[in-house]
């Protein structure tokens, strides 16, 4: 199917008799119900990261982000109701992959030695190979501090991810890994708080070795993780 013919099946989709517009906020709330899943989400989802990291929130307009995924612009007010919420979706999505690869990853550490240097190492490659999404998640953090309906989606997410990384602290102390010397979603709170400023210091000077820094985050960690 051409990019011509899937917009024209988009806005079809978009526009059917059985989709007539709600008001606003309706709109916005039935859009958090509905799922977009496949190739099309991957597509929207990728044209946002794109369209943030290049222009930033404000001007990533419906239009840009249709254009670049080759989706009709309805079809984005009917899935995601407003662009703050397909960036909202766009960090979930992404963070939902991310905690996916770092437990498989996180899987094959024996100590805590290792648990530790994979940590460091999932950072370090993230800004290296994705640095978008570390944009992606501070434009959300910016946006939820005057929108109220994004400052609930990005509590949400900060708590999932959270809780997320505690059941991994809590199984692999279980398993004699590491040993934890505060509460398992403390912890993750403080590995979270260390990766989220490196990250944003990385970014900010590309050009300086950093080495020194990370072997200082790692003894903070060896600190919270082993004995």
């Amino acid at each position: 199917m051409s990019m011509d013919a899937a917009v024209v099946e988009d806005r079809e989709v978009a526009e059917s008799p059985g989709s007539k517009s709600p008001g606003p906020e309706a709109r916005t709330s039935d859009a958090r119900s509905r799922s977009l899943t496949g190739e099309k989400a991957r597509r929207i989802i990728d044209a946002m990261r794109r369209s943030v990291a290049q222009r930033g929130t404000a001007a990533s307009t419906f239009d840009h982000v249709s254009r670049e995924a080759g989706v009709s612009r309805g079809l984005l007010h009917y899935y995601f109701g407003t662009k703050e919420q397909l960036l909202a979706e766009a960090v979930r999505r992404d963070c939902e992959l991310r905690l996916e690869r770092l437990e498989r990853q996180l899987s094959t550490a024996k100590t805590a030695d290792d648990f530790i240097d994979l940590m460091a190492q999932n950072l370090q490659d993230t800004i290296r190979e994705d640095p978008d999404f570390v944009t992606l998640v501070f434009e959300l953090f910016t946006l939820s501090r005057r929108n109220a309906d994004i400052a609930l989606e990005y509590a949400g997410l900060m708590r999932s991810t959270r809780e997320h990384v505690a059941v991994m602290l809590a199984a692999a102390q279980r398993e004699g890994v590491v040993r934890l010397h505060a509460e398992p979603e403390a912890v993750a709170e403080i590995l979270f708080s260390l990766g989220d400023g490196l990250a944003l210091r990385l970014l900010t000077e590309p050009n300086r070795d950093f080495s020194d820094t990370i072997l200082a985050g790692i003894t903070c960690a060896r600190a919270l993780l082993s004995d």
